[in-house]
């Protein structure tokens, strides 16, 4: 024990509370640090800023305690690397406490970096993978580089983390990087403290690193996997690539037969696929706003859904859609690409619909085999599969569509109690969540789990979390209302299984990111099991402390079919069609199934009643001819909103009543009034825009009617639809006009991929001793 003269806690980098510490300044202090401080290039700063100002003493780490310092010296260098700890901390770096206390000295001559301590049982805050520096860059463009051409290269600043991590404290026989013993170069740099690979985990050159290999049906090709890889795309071949978390199928997105064959192979008739371009190169076929070319060039390097440039593309990159998911490369192995073969590349998930990515060797060959005409592979082990994050605009504000690579695990401060808790989402998108220590960790894209593959590999992330983030067995497993659910059998399976209804999940989610402890939600999404059994998916939830109400939803219309009208969305037309009075030979479908639909609805059989916002614009999709079948989830709204962006919205009467003790929204007649409006020569884009515009604006005013009564001064909105950036523009409008605060979804996915966040949040505010921290 150090014997301590005087200490505090500082909490977060504010620099009014790092002059508390000013007090403390003697010959030698310990200091504390927590927060992402393992894996990027922490103890190497340190050493730097203390050698610089002649200071003795140590730096290590300790694992989930975070990094400890011991530094020793004359008061005003000593005060001095305190204020350099926080203005000058690593770009990846994220403090967020720091114990102080002022020790004795013990006389020590040199600064240095300690072994790390602790067990590897984990549970320190864990960084993401993030995109190759520049200075790396430099070095795999400089023909003097001892690194040049070498795709692996990286540094304490940049390159995989989570996914090549095993276990804490992050030191590389904790990695997949423990499999490449260190050339002697390697090991001078790695133990050169005025190198930028001081004590970096990843480093590797071509002597000693991770080796690609290139094969064809296979047989090698003669000369270097790069170079035979590069020729094969050139020659509009489709390329499997083995990435840092998994693998891409790649083909150039310019060539029309490539990209409409691998849609063939991959049997994905219409989903869109992600694209991959120099910056340089970016606007030629595309046009991103000022906040899409921050997140496409920040370190994290998401996938950014963006406006597409006709024609600029093979068609069936985005079939339908007025946008493009881009990226920028972030790899050595991406650039080295990118520049040889000179042209965008699509970059799509390397597995078959519904199937996790293939990782390993053997999966890319068994499963992609049929798919793919080469195979571009490293030897580095994949210890975490994790998809690349994607992200758009949506009423003003970047959201998540998928958060995932870049961002996982880093965790997500609340303060949900003392216990240790599991959260596993839904059945489709599902991510899972673990709660411990006052931090959410979001696990990356797990996928759909009605697949025995991907439930596997549920299982299996779950218990990597686990470990490394030293999370002990929870006392409770949360889940889904819905009885039918693979997630709700298996939490019954993994400990005391507690239900969350799903869109009162949604809507706690968003006040605790936000720290709010009253809000009126709008969550609008396709599908969610009401505590009532109904199909919900259009509602208002008025939440305070953890109590909720259903104020108001859409208006049920019957589900013809129940599943088969999400996958068939000229059912739920016919629905609207014959609620609002109307023919139903304008809901897309053939005369048989049409025939069968209406019999249906006159019968009552197998129509169960559903009040979800996503069906509705399916309804309207289909009605405008968009969209007769869903070939991917969320496919004909997207459609609606592609064809929407060029039209103007028309102002329609917007019905509203009351109904099953709650305000209700009558989206019967608000697709009668699409219909006269339709009748009147109104366009098909002016039709989709109005459609759009009039549901956020129809959810709004009940919101705010909600809000008014239940004395609430926020209204936000989450779930699937809210990525819908008319519907969410429109939310925002209508709320803030009303003098009203509107919140939405910033640090989790507002659809069902921050599902599980949500459900630890709304299990926490059911006990009365805990608190959620904005």
């Amino acid at each position: 024990m150090h014997p301590v003269r005087r200490g505090c806690w500082i909490r977060g980098a504010m620099r009014g509370a790092w002059r508390i510490i000013r007090g403390l300044m003697g010959k030698r202090l310990w200091i504390r640090v927590n927060g992402t401080v393992q894996g990027v290039g922490f103890r190497p700063f340190v050493y730097r800023i203390a050698v610089g100002r002649g200071l003795a003493g140590h730096v290590r780490n300790l694992g989930d305690a975070g990094v400890e310092i011991e530094v020793e010296g004359e008061a005003g260098a000593v005060e001095g690397f305190v204020v350099a700890l926080r203005e000058e901390a690593p770009p990846l770096a994220a403090i967020e406490t720091v114990l102080v206390e002022a020790i004795a000295p013990n006389g020590e001559t040199a600064f240095s970096i300690i072994p790390s301590a602790g067990d590897g049982s984990g549970g320190g805050t864990l960084p993401p993978d993030v995109a190759t520096c520049d200075p790396c860059l430099h070095d795999i463009e400089n023909p003097e580089s001892r690194y040049c051409d070498y795709w692996a290269t990286s540094c304490t600043d940049c390159g995989p983390r989570f996914t090549v991590i095993e276990g804490l404290p992050y030191d590389r026989p904790a990695t997949s990087m423990e499999d490449f013993p260190m050339c002697p170069a390697c090991a001078r740099a790695y133990k050169d403290p005025l190198d930028r690979r001081y004590h970096a985990q990843t480093i590797a050159c071509p002597d000693c690193g991770p080796r690609l290999s290139y094969t064809e049906a296979g047989d090698t090709p003669e000369g270097s996997p790069l170079a035979g890889a590069v020729e094969a795309l050139r020659a509009g071949k489709i390329v499997a690539v083995k990435g840092i978390g998994g693998t891409h199928l790649a083909c150039r997105a310019t060539d029309v037969d490539a990209v409409a064959e691998l849609r063939r192979r991959l049997a994905r008739p219409g989903q869109p696929m992600a694209v991959m371009a120099l910056p340089e190169t970016l606007e030629a076929f595309c046009e991103p706003l000022n906040e899409e070319w921050a997140l496409l060039r920040s370190a994290r390097r998401p996938i950014v859904a963006v406006r597409l440039k006709p024609g600029a593309l093979a068609p069936a990159v985005a079939p339908g859609l007025h946008t493009v998911g881009v990226m920028l490369p972030y790899t050595g192995l991406h650039h080295l690409l990118l520049k040889r073969v000179d042209a965008p590349l699509v970059m799509t998930s390397g597995n078959y619909p519904g199937l996790p990515m293939a990782v390993t060797e053997e999966e890319i060959l068994r499963d992609l085999g049929d798919v793919v005409d080469g195979v571009l592979l490293h030897d580095r082990r994949i210890v975490a599969r994790c998809d690349d994050s994607v992200m758009r605009m949506a009423g003003g504000t970047p959201v998540f569509l998928r958060r995932s690579r870049g961002w996982v695990p880093e965790p997500i401060p609340v303060d949900l109690g003392e216990a240790p808790l599991l959260a596993l989402g839904g059945e489709l998108n599902v991510a899972f969540a673990l709660y411990h220590k006052g931090k959410v960790h979001l696990s990356q894209h797990i996928g759909d789990t009605d697949h025995l593959e991907t439930l596997d590999f549920l299982e299996e992330a779950i218990a990597h979390l686990r470990r490394i983030a030293g999370v002990p067995a929870p006392i409770q497993v949360i889940c889904d209302l819905h009885p039918g659910f693979n997630t709700v059998r298996l939490a019954g399976e993994l400990g005391d299984a507690v239900p969350v209804q799903h869109h009162v999940a949604h809507v706690a989610g968003l006040a605790a990111e936000w720290g709010v402890h009253e809000l009126v939600g709008v969550a609008v999404d396709g599908y969610g099991y009401g505590d009532d059994g109904g199909a919900w998916g259009g509602e208002i939830i008025a939440w305070k402390d953890g109590r909720w109400e259903r104020t108001g939803s859409l208006m049920e219309v019957p589900l013809p079919g129940g599943d088969l009208a999400a996958r068939r969305p000229g059912r739920m037309a016919a629905s609207y069609l014959a609620a609002a009075g109307r023919d139903l030979a304008g809901s897309g479908l053939g005369a048989d199934e049409r025939e069968a639909v209406r019999f249906q609805l006159q019968a009552g059989v197998n129509t169960p009643p559903t009040t979800s916002a996503g069906r509705f614009l399916d309804a309207v999709a289909a009605w405008l001819g968009l969209c007769a079948t869903r070939t991917y989830e969320g496919e004909p709204a997207m459609r609606l909103e592609a064809v929407a962006a060029a039209g103007r919205p028309h102002e329609v009467p917007i019905t509203r009543g009351l109904g099953s003790g709650r305000e209700l929204l009558d989206t019967v007649d608000l697709f009668r009034q699409l219909a006269g409006l339709r009748n009147k020569g109104v366009s098909v884009a002016d039709l989709a825009a109005t459609a759009q515009q009039a549901l956020g604006q129809g959810l709004a005013c009940m919101a705010i009617e909600a809000a008014r009564v239940q004395g609430v001064p926020v209204v936000g909105l989450t779930g699937g639809v809210a990525v819908n950036d008319a519907v969410a523009w429109a939310v925002r409008r209508e709320v803030e006009q009303a003098g009203l605060r509107f919140i939405a979804h910033r640090k989790v996915p507002p659809g069902d991929g921050g599902l599980a966040f949500g459900q630890l949040a709304a299990i926490a505010w059911r006990s009365s001793d805990t608190r959620l921290d904005r």
